[in-house]
């Protein structure tokens, strides 16, 4: 049972490990972490390069056909793994703040990994090789019909996870853009 969800439970205990690091933090300092300090800065940081690679090493080895880096489940065990951490320690970056532009991040970032969520149980609906690749099925039975029916909402799916994960990024660009001038450059 736990092989099916590797991905999941690594990043129940990697967060819960981020969780214990910022409470640990929160009791030596006494208060919040904030989200300009070298603390906050560092989740903020290391959150944002884990989605980034969350949105693009996924995405590269799906595309890449020729190339072999590696069985395509694992880079979608890894895709949730990083999908997962990443938004935790952004979120974490926060400040317990959600007001303006670092909120609609924070938000969109809620929804997309909500629908990632909802994207891997319609993944796991689709029949698939060892390597990941979708399996061809007999036509004419229900359970071909059901096949069909995942694969069409697997296609929605993508219509709406993708752009808003790309909204979010733009946002993100933004937010990290603002961040350094405001509290860097004009200093």
């Amino acid at each position: 049972m736990l092989s099916g969800y590797k991905e999941l439970w690594m990043s129940l205990i990697a967060s819960w490990l981020i969780a214990a690091l910022y409470g640990a933090v929160m009791y030596l300092t006494g208060s919040v972490p904030a989200a300009g300090e070298l603390f906050g800065h560092a989740l903020g940081i290391l959150g944002f390069v884990l989605m980034i690679f969350t949105e693009t090493l996924y995405s590269l080895r799906k595309r890449s056909r020729s190339v072999r880096w590696g069985k395509m489940s694992e880079w979608l065990q890894f895709h949730i793994f990083t999908g997962l951490v990443g938004p935790f320690m952004v979120f974490l970056h926060t400040s317990w703040k959600f007001n303006g532009l670092a909120g609609v991040v924070t938000l969109l970032t809620l929804v997309v990994v909500l629908s990632g969520f909802i994207g891997r149980y319609i993944y796991t609906r689709i029949p698939r090789t060892a390597d990941g690749l979708e399996m061809d099925t007999p036509m004419g039975s229900a359970q071909a019909s059901a096949i069909a029916n995942a694969r069409r909402f697997m296609a929605l799916w993508h219509t709406v996870h993708i752009p808003i994960g790309m909204a979010l990024f733009t946002a993100a660009l933004v937010h990290i853009g603002a961040a350094l001038y405001y509290s860097t450059f004009l200093k």
